[in-house]
């Protein structure tokens, strides 16, 4: 089988690019893509060349880890059946090209992919295309939860960016019943949307007792400005991808006795917490995806993804 995919051949080269698909085994399932979204952390990184080598980097890649469709072929051992839809959280299953070998990072941006049954989620069909919003739902989750290993977590009185992970992370603190939830958003563009928090530019809050505050912004600068934002004891947690070094000055870290920690990938406990979130209207994914684009104009869509501000989420359809 071969697949259609979205090829990042080097650093800002991007392009669609037949790619053969590895054979299906009992245990794999075949996906027939319908949308993507475009993640504007992770991939961004990957676009411009300055995500951090760890396992697997390297291109070309196909990017993408936000994936829906639908299963048009399962293994007896998948443990999924044909016309389930599910969420695939990316995929490694891309034979080589021109010789070269195509890296599956995340590899989700396909109109087919093969996948291990251990790895697709199933998901309501009434979500659509806002099921590709799972995995950074998963995120928030995971990153205010600490993934189980935290006893009694304290939910994020500071959010720090109000791009969809942001606002994902502000929506469970509603759904948690937490009332005094605040954001900080720069660009005034981003700055609306707000259900049940309150939105502010940094600049005008003058609070610097917060417990926990929670960055998702990326940026590798902040963390002086956080931490004096600090009540004693107080947390930092890093929720956002930094592709450069972090530093801090240890004298006003050492006077709040302050905690930094950061939120490792989601797993599937997480993903599953915010589908029963969900299903049961305690959380909605509605008005998060702002863009949409067909599979055929990838090279705009991503470019649009990453450089327009207006653009909260980008999804490419697959369906045609």
């Amino acid at each position: 089988m071969n697949t259609t995919a979205v090829l990042l051949a080097q650093p800002e080269r991007l392009h669609l690019a037949e790619l053969q698909l590895t054979e299906p085994t009992a245990e794999d399932v075949v996906v027939d893509v319908h949308w993507s979204g475009i993640s504007t952390g992770t991939e961004r990184l990957l676009f411009t060349g300055k995500m951090p080598m760890f396992p697997g980097m390297g291109y070309p890649l196909v990017p993408g880890y936000e994936s829906v469709g639908r299963v048009i072929a399962a293994g007896d051992a998948s443990g999924h059946r044909v016309g389930q839809q599910v969420f695939v959280p990316g995929a490694n299953c891309f034979g080589p090209l021109d010789g070269q070998p195509v890296r599956g990072l995340f590899g989700g941006s396909a109109s087919r992919l093969v996948v291990p049954g251990r790895r697709v989620i199933p998901v309501d069909e009434a979500l659509g295309e806002t099921a590709v919003l799972l995995a950074l739902a998963a995120t928030a989750y995971h990153a205010v939860s600490g993934g189980g290993r935290i006893e009694h977590p304290k939910a994020p009185q500071l959010i720090v960016g109000h791009g969809v992970l942001g606002r994902l992370l502000a929506r469970l603190n509603v759904a948690a019943g937490v009332k005094d939830t605040v954001v900080w958003e720069t660009n005034p563009t981003r700055s609306a949307g707000a259900q049940g928090y309150t939105v502010l530019h940094p600049d005008t809050d003058a609070r610097r007792n917060y417990d926990v505050i929670c960055d998702v912004s990326g940026d590798s600068d902040l963390l002086d400005t956080l931490i004096a934002r600090l009540a004693p004891g107080g947390e930092v947690i890093l929720a956002g991808f930094y592709s450069q070094p972090l530093h801090f000055n240890f004298a006003p870290a050492f006077m709040r006795e302050a905690r930094l920690r950061a939120a490792a990938e989601w797993q599937r406990p997480d993903l599953l917490a915010v589908q029963a979130l969900i299903a049961n209207g305690l959380l909605t994914l509605d008005g998060l995806i702002t863009h949409h684009a067909p599979f055929a104009q990838a090279d705009t869509a991503y470019r649009t993804a990453f450089g327009d501000v207006s653009c909260l989420k980008m999804v490419l359809d697959w369906t045609h």
